[in-house]
Protein backbone atom coordinates (compact mmCIF):
# COMPACT_ATOMS: atom_id res chain seq x y z
CA UNK A 1 0.00 0.00 0.00
CA UNK A 2 1.30 3.41 -0.90
CA UNK A 3 -0.19 6.60 0.37
CA UNK A 4 1.38 10.02 0.03
CA UNK A 5 4.07 8.37 -2.10
CA UNK A 6 5.43 6.43 0.90
CA UNK A 7 6.31 2.77 0.65
CA UNK A 8 5.84 0.81 3.87
CA UNK A 9 9.10 -0.91 4.88
CA UNK A 10 8.84 -4.64 5.44
CA UNK A 11 10.45 -4.47 8.91
CA UNK A 12 7.63 -2.39 10.42
CA UNK A 13 4.81 -4.67 9.32
CA UNK A 14 3.33 -6.81 12.05
CA UNK A 15 1.18 -6.82 15.15
CA UNK A 16 0.78 -3.67 17.24
CA UNK A 17 -0.58 -4.20 20.77
CA UNK A 18 -1.11 -0.47 21.24
CA UNK A 19 -3.31 -0.26 18.16
CA UNK A 20 -5.21 -3.37 19.29
CA UNK A 21 -5.90 -2.31 22.87
CA UNK A 22 -6.04 1.50 22.60
CA UNK A 23 -7.47 1.58 19.09
CA UNK A 24 -9.34 4.92 19.20
CA UNK A 25 -6.66 6.79 21.15
CA UNK A 26 -3.87 5.19 19.14
CA UNK A 27 -5.58 6.16 15.89
CA UNK A 28 -5.99 9.79 16.90
CA UNK A 29 -2.43 9.93 18.24
CA UNK A 30 -1.04 8.53 14.99
CA UNK A 31 -3.28 10.60 12.69
CA UNK A 32 -4.92 7.53 11.22
CA UNK A 33 -8.66 7.50 11.65
CA UNK A 34 -9.68 4.03 10.47
CA UNK A 35 -9.39 2.77 14.08
CA UNK A 36 -12.34 5.04 14.91
CA UNK A 37 -14.52 2.40 13.24
CA UNK A 38 -14.06 0.34 16.41
CA UNK A 39 -16.77 2.54 17.91
CA UNK A 40 -19.36 0.66 15.81
CA UNK A 41 -20.87 -2.16 17.92
CA UNK A 42 -20.52 -5.77 16.69
CA UNK A 43 -18.29 -4.62 13.78
CA UNK A 44 -15.62 -3.72 16.33
CA UNK A 45 -15.13 -7.36 17.32
CA UNK A 46 -13.47 -8.00 13.96
CA UNK A 47 -12.09 -4.52 13.35
CA UNK A 48 -9.88 -4.42 16.47
CA UNK A 49 -7.92 -7.37 15.07
CA UNK A 50 -7.51 -5.62 11.71
CA UNK A 51 -6.33 -2.48 13.51
CA UNK A 52 -3.82 -4.52 15.51
CA UNK A 53 -2.48 -6.17 12.38
CA UNK A 54 -2.49 -3.18 9.97
CA UNK A 55 -1.83 -0.42 12.52
CA UNK A 56 1.91 -0.09 11.94
CA UNK A 57 1.38 0.31 8.21
CA UNK A 58 -1.30 2.96 8.68
CA UNK A 59 0.83 4.87 11.19
CA UNK A 60 3.84 4.81 8.88
CA UNK A 61 1.77 6.09 5.95
CA UNK A 62 0.19 8.93 7.94
CA UNK A 63 3.22 9.86 10.06
CA UNK A 64 6.20 11.99 9.19
CA UNK A 65 8.86 9.62 10.49
CA UNK A 66 12.39 10.16 9.24
CA UNK A 67 13.50 6.56 9.65
CA UNK A 68 12.38 3.12 10.76
CA UNK A 69 14.22 3.32 14.10
CA UNK A 70 12.32 6.44 15.14
CA UNK A 71 9.05 4.83 14.14
CA UNK A 72 9.85 1.66 16.08
CA UNK A 73 10.81 3.69 19.16
CA UNK A 74 7.48 5.53 19.13
CA UNK A 75 5.45 2.38 18.53
CA UNK A 76 7.41 0.45 21.18
CA UNK A 77 5.84 2.66 23.83
CA UNK A 78 2.37 1.92 22.46
CA UNK A 79 3.20 -1.79 22.25
CA UNK A 80 4.38 -2.02 25.86
CA UNK A 81 1.31 -0.20 27.15
CA UNK A 82 -1.04 -2.27 24.98
CA UNK A 83 0.52 -5.58 25.97
CA UNK A 84 0.45 -4.64 29.65
CA UNK A 85 -3.22 -3.66 29.35
CA UNK A 86 -4.00 -6.93 27.54
CA UNK A 87 -2.33 -9.02 30.27
CA UNK A 88 -4.21 -7.12 33.00
CA UNK A 89 -7.52 -7.54 31.12
CA UNK A 90 -6.98 -11.31 30.74
CA UNK A 91 -6.05 -11.62 34.44
CA UNK A 92 -9.18 -9.72 35.50
CA UNK A 93 -11.30 -11.87 33.17
CA UNK A 94 -9.88 -15.09 34.66
CA UNK A 95 -10.30 -13.83 38.24
CA UNK A 96 -13.88 -12.82 37.48
CA UNK A 97 -14.75 -16.31 36.28
CA UNK A 98 -12.96 -17.92 39.23
CA UNK A 99 -15.01 -15.71 41.55
CA UNK A 100 -18.28 -16.55 39.75
CA UNK A 101 -17.38 -20.24 39.82
CA UNK A 102 -16.66 -20.14 43.53
CA UNK A 103 -19.92 -18.30 44.21
CA UNK A 104 -21.90 -20.90 42.28
CA UNK A 105 -20.05 -23.73 44.02
CA UNK A 106 -20.76 -22.23 47.45
CA UNK A 107 -24.46 -21.88 46.56
CA UNK A 108 -24.67 -25.55 45.62
CA UNK A 109 -22.73 -26.60 48.73
CA UNK A 110 -25.22 -24.80 50.95
CA UNK A 111 -28.08 -26.95 49.65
Amino acid sequence: MQENGKVTPQEIKGWNWGAFMYNVFWGIGNKTYLPLLTIIPIFNIVWIFIVGFKGNEWAWQKGDYQDVETFKAVQATWNRAGLFNFIIAVAIFVLYWVFIGSMIASLFNNY
